[in-house]
């Protein structure tokens, strides 16, 4: 079974023969642990990666994200960095008032996805593929007018800022028909919702609000043979039943801060959880025994002959050794 037919079988609930991998990076472990790494890649290679870096035309941006300094990315928001290998905050947004709306420029390039080199990369693999796109509708809503700002819109229910959302929305569609139009596997979205211990915002209100803007999304990919793919960050217990009504394949979220075992009591067989391994706290900190532990734990509530994904992210913090042993107990299970 290789890769992609393990992905496949996994999503579909359907006895793949092992759990498929995939490691998610920051370049703080690049630039700290390139031996380690090098061994993890090489012992447990990636069954999901995403097609990235296939445009006609790129768009311009400033700086590197991922450096101390400022970065300019394609829509014309500045991130502050102060930590090499992480990304960094957007402290001033762009439009602050709503009399900054025309400084919007729409970063068209990103649409003009080469379909042949795609389909090209897509065939020379047997791996899973992500499109290399990532709508996030709020979360951009965010960079552009501020975390604040936008908390105060939804709650004034400004019209101007259903305005912008819906000019975000639409531009994201568009990415995503693009992305459909390719061999891929799966077409990829994420906002990060949750706070440690709940939702930003109520449940009310995402369902008002941004709902049905993931339906289109996962309904585009499910119309063109794709899966969906959506990750966020956080306690976003409250809207998992949501995302399976709307039949989502797979979320990529921090169960640990929801508890695992809840999660398997609701939702095991329901949806695909694309990992992952806590990061605030056992990847850091956990002995190898106990990251054996919250493997298994993981395992034992929610895989359903399927429903799993051996995901974990290697950033800030995490003990090299604990992610090494996250994918040794998976391989074992």
């Amino acid at each position: 079974m290789n890769p992609r037919e393990l992905v496949y079988r996994t999503l579909e609930f359907n006895k793949p023969q092992r759990v498929p991998r995939q490691l998610w990076l920051l370049p703080w472990a690049v630039n700290n642990y390139p031996q380690m790494l090098d061994k993890i890649k090489r012992d447990f290679p990636d069954d999901i990666i995403h097609a990235a870096g296939f445009l006609k035309t790129y768009p311009k941006c400033e700086g590197n994200a991922f450096e101390v300094g400022q970065y300019v990315d394609e829509w014309g928001c500045v991130f502050e960095n102060r930590q090499s290998g992480i990304i960094g905050e957007v402290k001033t947004p762009l439009i602050r008032e709503w009399s900054d709306r025309d400084k919007l420029r729409l970063p068209h390039e990103v649409l003009t996805v080469d379909a042949p080199a795609v389909n090209a990369f897509c065939a020379a693999s047997d791996k899973f593929i992500l499109s290399g796109c990532c709508p996030r509708p709020f979360e951009r809503i965010q960079f552009l007018r501020g975390t604040e700002n936008v908390m105060m819109d939804l709650a004034l229910e400004s019209p101007e800022f259903f305005e912008l959302l819906n000019t975000l929305h639409e531009f994201f569609i568009k990415e995503l028909l693009a992305w459909a139009q390719t061999d891929v596997d799966a077409l990829t979205f994420m906002d990060d919702w949750g706070a440690q211990r709940s939702l930003l915002i109520s449940p009310a209100t995402w369902r008002k609000v941004f709902k049905p803007l993931y339906k289109e999304y996962i309904d585009i990919a499910h119309a063109h043979g794709k899966k969906a793919f959506m990750h966020s960050d956080g306690y976003i217990a409250d809207i998992i039943e949501d995302l399976v009504e709307l039949k989502l394949d797979a979320v990529n979220a921090q169960i640990f801060c929801m508890g695992v075992e809840d999660l398997g009591r609701r939702f095991r067989g329901k949806i695909t959880f694309w990992g992952e391994i806590d990061r605030q706290n056992l990847l850091p900190n956990a002995t190898v025994q106990e990251i054996e532990q919250a493997v298994r734990r993981v395992k034992d509530n929610l895989w359903a002959d399927g429903g799993c994904i051996a995901q974990c992210e290697f950033g800030p913090g995490a003990n090299p050794d604990n992610v090494y042993k996250t994918f040794e107990v998976w391989d074992m299970l």
